[in-house]
């Protein structure tokens, strides 16, 4: 079963309502509808497929570890309860949390990530999914990763830009 990142963004009145009550989070999470802000808001949704965790690994150099705010994928935030998504609970950043990772990511790119791409140690750190030596199918995996990057990076700064914060989860 593979292990999906997506990013939905929710206004901090949305993340206020779902840490107070987390289990309306599904129906929030599968409805396009507003929740818990009356502006109407519209959401951001990105999901990073099984890219997530090079993405990861490239930002920070570890596995599961590294600093704040780039390790968001894997830590920080604040859990959403304890409703289990597939593999634990949601994480939400408010939307300062969402500005500071998107203001660290600003100067990251392609090239300071490819320089960091490290397949013997991606393979000894277990770094998710198994295709670091290209010999699971996918010929190119760091231009998988670095396109997954690219969304990402717009991804947040349209999210920063909105005032709104996010909800990280792994499914």
């Amino acid at each position: 079963m593979a292990i999906i990142c997506n990013l939905r963004s929710a206004t901090d009145a949305q993340l206020r309502a779902l840490l107070k009550d987390p289990e309306q989070l599904e129906a929030f999470l599968e409805d396009e509808e507003d929740f818990g802000d009356a502006s109407g808001a519209a959401f951001l949704e990105l999901d990073l497929d099984e890219a997530w965790h090079g993405i990861h690994f490239l930002l920070t150099g570890t596995a599961v570890e590294g600093q704040a705010p780039l390790d968001f994928l894997e830590r920080g935030g604040r859990e959403v309860g304890e409703v289990d998504l597939g593999y634990g609970p949601a994480r939400c950043f408010d939307a300062a949390g969402v500005r500071a990772i998107a203001q660290a990511l600003a100067p990251v790119d392609g090239a300071a990530l490819r320089s960091r791409f490290d397949p013997e140690r991606m393979r000894m750190l277990e770094i998710y999914p198994d295709i670091w030596d290209g010999q699971q199918g996918e010929k190119d995996p760091l231009g998988y990763v670095l396109s997954y990057f690219a969304e990402l990076k717009t991804f947040l700064a349209r999210v920063s830009a909105q005032g709104h914060g996010m909800l990280v989860v792994l499914s």
